[in-house]
């Protein structure tokens, strides 16, 4: 058998179509620069930053047990009546042993996380790389940060005992209309969706009502899934009454399975 030639190049692999280059010899072989840099840009590489974040995301939040998730607008000025709504919910609620979770942002997510810095319970922030980059706002105790925004909403969704929405655009929309989809499908199980700032969104709810509900584009009891109020103490008793529901029912399937 010839010996094989060898390169001076160190970025020389051996040619994948060479019968004497084992599958182990082709595995270690360091591949080109071009071959390296080409695959940081594949779908391959990319389902395994996905895979990575998923990774990160539940080793960070494995310890969280009853978290709310707070969304809003971004762009609420500290001295809008939302914002100070959304601080003292947080807060109510976090006085009830409730951790918070936001999109670690501005506006909204930020008065969340400080209701939750008020309180002294745990707040984390879930931050998304955006073209204009987002930075985490001073009253968040934990973050985890994402890439991809369908890894954050598993993330929300899993550790979250309910959803709290203020008055906010699409980001805000976007997750509401998630939960609700999750819920009508019966993906998840049925959890508190409440709607705060009431002037807000009675422009949805009449939309919703007048016209795709009457036309049966949804049923009529989806819209029960969701509750409207400004009352930060009615709030926190949906919350509670929903988490004593949620915990009593665990009991039960818990015996059944024991029996």
């Amino acid at each position: 058998m010839p010996p094989r030639s060898k390169s001076s190049s160190p970025d020389d692999s051996p040619p994948r179509d060479d019968p004497q280059v084992t599958a182990d010899e082709e595995l270690f072989a360091i591949p080109r620069v071009a071959e390296r840099r080409l695959f940081t840009h594949t779908d391959p590489w990319r389902v395994l930053r996905i895979f990575g974040e998923f990774v990160d995301g539940f080793d960070e939040l494995a310890d969280v047990r009853a978290a709310v998730s707070m969304f809003g607008s971004a762009r609420a000025p500290r001295d809008d009546p939302t914002y100070r709504l959304a601080t003292e919910t947080a807060r109510r609620l976090g006085e009830r042993g409730f951790a918070i979770m936001t999109g670690a942002g501005p506006g909204i997510m930020e008065a969340g996380n400080r209701g939750a810095r008020e309180a002294k319970t745990l707040s984390i922030g879930l931050n998304i790389e955006v073209p204009h980059e987002q930075h985490s706002n001073p009253y968040v105790d934990r973050m985890v940060n994402f890439r991809y925004f369908f890894v954050r909403k598993t993330m929300l969704v899993k550790y979250s005992s309910a959803f709290i929405f203020l008055p906010g655009g699409y980001g805000t929309l976007d997750e509401l209309f998630e939960a609700l989809t999750l819920m009508q499908t019966g993906k998840i199980r049925d959890m508190p969706v409440v709607l705060m700032g009431a002037e807000y969104w009675q422009g949805l709810i009449e939309w919703l009502t007048a016209v795709v509900e009457a036309q049966g584009k949804i049923s009529p009891g989806d819209l029960q899934l969701f509750h409207v109020t400004d009352s930060p103490e009615k709030v926190v008793d949906i919350v509670v009454e929903a988490w004593r529901r949620h915990q009593t029912e665990q009991l039960v399937r818990q015996r059944d399975v024991d029996v």
